[in-house]
């Protein structure tokens, strides 16, 4: 350089406020604009026994919590949502403070949790209600061991909440009349032992996912119970906890002090063998996300609790770009690594709430580039009919013009194809036609698979 020649900087410029919206978090009392809670004070509100006992799961407890500032033809609208749900209604006060009521039918939170009778669609004649066939590979009740190395414990049923779109709404919480009786999961301490037995018997399980129903509905004394049971198999090497707790119910971190401390032990004890406990769990919506919520992913991570998201690609919820940028940025600024973003799975009355694999295809391309690698969300499709995870554009073929993909997972279960159907009323109006013919579904079932397979032929 010439003495006295000026160095040219690159200096970006101002950036824009909009990029820096994921570290606005709700603030304050906001639970205070809901009318059953207008005099409760912080310490009630934070404390997860209240939480528990004030949750709403009747069309009557809703009224008697939100009248008044919503519309009552809402209110009735949901009566007949409730009677029509697969999956029993069970919702916090946190969720029910963070739905905006000027706005009910647009509300991300309120899509989850609280069914609405006129926005229902009807059902894909392809859905099931256990469409990912996890008792088809049950080797004890309360396990599945589908993937060689990994097994999904399900030692409950219950869950601080019920999302409308649960995967395992065959199982999990009380019966409807959809659903009017549910599988039984390995629920009780002697069946538990059964599923030890069987993990310890099988060398090749190193990885345990803990789920239910949630894990935030185990007593502390189960936690320490089952993760030490597992710790003590010497091939167990990565265990996780399920909840969707911290979304729904951050509180209880807060102020469920044995709870915590009994997830923290074993994740200790854990790491002191050289074995990696992690809690996952399943935020949606940047309107989930609170100071409350914080305070709670503060506590964990400073006590050494590595938490991962897992989320549901939900229509109205977060399938835009931006909705999905803005999550994942404010998980990562909770420290809460996003790991996935899961295809809605094919499960039976809540058509409105799924999208398209070209929707997920579209918005993984948004969001990479957003933020760091490994805060950047894997788009997966738990190929329906037991495939397992796979990456959403990693299918063989794909009929944009039928709703039809078609999946391999060579090293689950070789040999074998899994579809996945996009929302009919996503399709243009002669396949929604096609679609209400039998004999045409089955045609254009049979084409997809021929053209995956290289065999292309004519739609008969």
């Amino acid at each position: 350089m010439i003495p006295g020649e000026s160095v040219q900087h690159h200096v970006k410029p101002p950036v824009d406020p909009a990029l820096l919206e994921h570290r606005n978090l709700r603030t304050g009392e906001f639970w205070r604009t809901v009318p059953a809670y207008e005099q409760i004070d912080e310490p009630t509100f934070l404390d997860h026994i209240w939480q528990g006992r004030h949750s709403v799961k009747t069309a009557e407890e809703l009224f008697e919590t939100i009248g008044g500032i919503v519309d009552p033809t809402f209110l009735e609208d949901a009566r007949e949502g409730f009677r029509l749900a697969p999956m029993a209604v069970r919702v916090s006060p946190y969720m029910l403070a963070s739905i905006d009521w000027t706005r009910p039918y647009e509300d991300p939170i309120r899509r989850q949790f609280i069914p609405v009778a006129s926005r229902l669609l009807p059902d894909h004649p392809r859905l099931t209600l256990d469409s990912l066939h996890e008792q088809e590979d049950a080797p004890v009740q309360g396990l599945t061991h589908r993937y060689v190395d990994k097994a999904l414990f399900l030692p409950l049923q219950t869950c601080p909440v019920y999302c409308r779109f649960c995967t395992r709404s065959y199982a999990i919480g009380p019966d409807t009349e959809l659903v009017e009786e549910k599988a039984a999961l390995a629920k009780t301490p002697a069946l538990w032992e059964h599923a030890f037995e069987y993990i310890a018997a099988r060398p090749e399980i190193e990885d345990v996912v803990i789920s239910g129903g949630d894990t935030y509905q185990l007593a502390p004394k189960n936690i320490t119970h089952i993760g030490e049971a597992l710790l003590a198999i010497p091939h167990i090497r990565r265990m996780r906890f399920a909840t969707k707790g911290p979304a729904v119910m951050p509180m209880k971190i807060l102020t469920d002090q044995a709870w915590t401390d009994a997830l923290v032990g074993v994740v200790d004890k854990g790491r002191a063998l050289g074995k990696d406990v992690v809690l996952h769990t399943h935020f949606n919506s940047p309107s989930e996300i609170s100071w409350i919520t914080q305070q709670a992913m503060d506590v964990l991570f400073r006590r050494g609790v590595t938490v991962r998201n897992q989320s549901v690609l939900i229509r109205g919820v977060n399938d835009d770009p931006a909705t999905m940028t803005l999550l994942v940025k404010r998980l990562s600024w909770l420290n809460v690594h996003p790991y996935y973003v899961y295809m809605h799975d094919l499960v039976k009355g809540v058509e409105e709430m799924r999208t398209s694999i070209a929707t997920a295809v579209a918005i993984e391309k948004a969001v990479r580039g957003a933020t760091a690698g490994f805060n950047t969300p894997l788009f997966i499709c738990d190929a329906p009919g037991g495939g397992g995870k796979r990456d959403v554009h990693s299918y063989e073929y794909y009929d944009r013009e039928n709703g039809i993909a078609v999946y391999r997972a060579p090293s689950v279960k070789p040999g074998q194809s899994f579809l996945y159907f996009d929302p009919i009323d996503t399709l243009s109006p002669a396949a929604q036609a096609r679609w209400a013919v039998p004999a045409l579904q089955e045609a254009m079932i049979r084409d997809a698979l021929a053209r995956a397979d290289g065999k292309v032929t004519a739609l008969a």
